[in-house]
């Protein structure tokens, strides 16, 4: 019997698909991230299957009595508390290891939010990348941020709302103060998108603060003001000016969609042209 993977609403409840309902009301036990969740959706729509938790803390011993559920022939429904099982969320070892032993995986199409919130933002919609959950520990997200620093085609992020600010300021300061969109509480009556530069958009969340669940799509470069160096050519003359590398830096990562630190560089190159 095959493993089902069902997306479930992120917001609204109807955001289900038929298809999705009749998958769950047939298969003999469904797999969630929090059964008091998903025990909502089920009563809305009259499911009445048995659940069993699948999260983070329980993954890997989990999957292996869903796997033994399935060799005894089974139907076994994934779901997630909201949007795609594997997508951010819990699934993905489950997955891989039903098709290692050659189970079936029937993958139903449904909601997912980041691409909605994609098409809020007003960017271009091809191509694009989807990130994701940036990790928790300072060094290693600025690692990634920095590997990023020069990626052709939008980016994609999800925010914790008590994480929100300080993942903000690093992807500022590292990406530069490009155009973005922050998007929260996608299909539910909350429902919003804040879109302005970066900075703008930190200091109305530090302000204001955030709530619920968040999308933040960051706009790719403007390519052609970094190729044509025209940020470096007002940098070197603040510089020439006598005004400190510090206030340089604030300028220039405010006016244009540079990062911080190729600032900084290109600044201890613009010295020791002086300094000759």
């Amino acid at each position: 019997m095959p493993l089902f993977v069902v997306p479930t609403p992120i917001g609204n409840l109807e955001d289900i698909t038929l298809r999705a309902i009749n998958v769950l009301r047939k298969v003999d036990v469904i797999a969630c991230e929090d059964t008091r969740k998903t025990a909502i959706l089920l009563q809305r729509y009259h499911i009445h299957v048995p659940t069993v938790s699948y999260y983070a803390h329980n993954e890997q011993r989990r999957t292996e009595q869903l796997l033994e559920r399935l060799r005894r022939g089974e139907k076994v429904a994934l779901v997630s508390d909201a949007g795609t099982p594997g997508i951010s969320d819990p699934g993905s070892i489950l997955i891989q290891a039903a098709i290692s032993e050659g189970f079936e995986i029937d993958i139903l199409p449904g909601a997912t939010a980041f691409v909605p919130a994609l098409i809020h933002s007003g960017f271009e919609t091809h191509p694009f990348t989807f990130y994701g959950f940036l990790p928790d520990k300072k060094g290693e997200r600025r690692e990634t941020l920095e590997n990023l620093q020069f990626h052709p085609f939008p980016l994609i992020f999800y925010l914790s709302p008590h994480k929100a600010q300080k993942h903000m300021a690093d992807i500022l300061e590292i990406l530069g103060n490009r155009r973005a969109a922050l998007v929260r509480e996608i299909s539910k009556i909350y429902q919003e998108a804040r879109r302005a530069n970066l900075d703008a958009i930190l200091s109305q969340a530090e302000a204001e603060g955030v709530r619920g669940e968040l999308v933040l799509v960051v706009d790719k470069p403007l390519q052609q003001v970094l190729d044509d160096g025209q940020w470096k050519k007002e940098a070197e003359q603040m510089v020439t000016n006598g005004i400190s590398q510090k206030e340089v830096v604030k300028f220039i990562i405010q006016r244009y969609p540079v990062a911080k630190n190729a600032v900084k560089d290109w600044l201890i190159q613009v010295r020791q042209k002086i300094d000759r």
